[in-house]
């Protein structure tokens, strides 16, 4: 992987991912929408690798924007051996319910805009001849609950995005990887209380890197969150819509 891509740059996990592969490119275009943040996360990938760095400030939920910001990301390295997407917050339920204006564009932050990125990029591979694209969603996804079915709704929507997008390209060689982390401790969840089911950021990027490298198709990290979803899925309706999840 020479031309790395990292879009929502700052997140904890991406942050942990460069420091795993930084030493191992020769351009890495990191996208963020903080211009501050961006310039202290150049610097610190410029003293760990010897990689070109360019950083572009992009607030990623304008879709009108991707296709130009792909453009960019072109013009500055070339090409794009992997790209990774890693960018979104967490809903407030409880306001989605009272600011359906709050919930849609909640959606579009985590959903649509995720969406229409993915495509722009996956266009751009595709026109390559190949290349790795990477998307974080969320186990949220898998099924709705109560608690947070407005993230779920727009995680979901990605998650069955991407299994289309991975079966239309293979014919151009393009690897599609999409990653479910369940409860990960980065800034976005501090003020949540830990527990045993929680996972680092460093070992999320752990098992994204072997993820890419392996070509894998979905990702549940840590590992035993494909279980728990498993189960979770399984329970009959009549009986889930009953549980405080």
């Amino acid at each position: 992987m020479k031309k790395l891509l990292i879009l929502g740059a700052t997140s904890g996990i991406s942050q942990a991912y460069l420091n795993r592969v930084a030493d191992q490119c020769e351009h890495i275009v990191l996208v963020a929408r903080s211009a501050e943040k961006l310039a202290l996360l150049s610097a610190h990938v410029s003293a760990i690798s010897k990689a070109t760095v360019t950083t572009l400030v992009v607030d990623l939920a304008s879709t009108e924007e991707h296709q130009q910001l792909v453009e960019n990301v072109v013009t500055a390295m070339g090409s794009i051996d992997c790209a990774l997407v890693s960018y979104g917050v967490l809903t407030d339920q409880a306001r989605c319910v009272n600011d359906p204006a709050y919930a849609m564009a909640q959606f579009n932050l985590n959903g649509t805009s995720t969406v229409s990125l993915s495509l722009n990029l996956a266009n751009q591979l595709a026109k390559q001849g190949g290349g790795s694209l990477a998307v974080i969603g969320s186990v949220a996804g898998d099924r709705g609950r109560r608690s947070n079915y407005c993230y779920g709704a727009a995680k979901s929507a990605v998650d069955s995005f991407l299994a289309g997008l991975r079966s239309d390209m293979q014919k151009h060689k393009v690897h599609v990887l999409t990653v479910k982390p369940g409860f990960v401790d980065t800034p976005m969840t501090s003020d949540f209380k830990k527990g045993a089911l929680w996972a680092s950021a460093d070992k999320v990027a752990a098992d994204i890197d072997t993820a890419i490298i392996k070509k894998k198709s979905v990702l549940y990290t840590p590992w035993f969150w494909r279980y728990i979803m498993l189960i979770i899925k399984s329970i009959p309706e009549f009986i889930f819509k009953k549980l405080p999840l």
